[in-house]
């Protein structure tokens, strides 16, 4: 995928990531592309650690793994920063 194809489906799986752990209101565009990014990264390795991504997945399946990746790095943050996940 081509870095501007990944700066949108980033930026795209970070607002939704930030809209399902409510925190849209304290994140920027900057903060979801790079929480989405992050998000890609960590939700392509749960992805083929488990089998679920496979090299001929479409865009839809990266948008879905990063969102979840995001989440997961948004839940960790929340456990940092508030000692819980909100």
């Amino acid at each position: 995928m081509g870095w501007i194809a990944t700066i949108i489906l980033g930026g795209i799986a970070g607002w939704l990531a930030s809209l399902v752990m409510n925190r849209d209101a304290s994140m920027g565009i900057f903060w979801n592309i790079v929480v989405g990014i992050i998000g890609g990264m960590i939700g392509s390795g749960i992805g083929n650690f488990t089998g679920f991504l496979t090299t001929d997945a479409g865009w839809f399946m990266y948008l879905i793994t990063a969102t979840i990746g995001a989440v997961v790095l948004l839940g960790i943050a929340n456990m940092i920063q508030r000692g819980r996940v909100r």
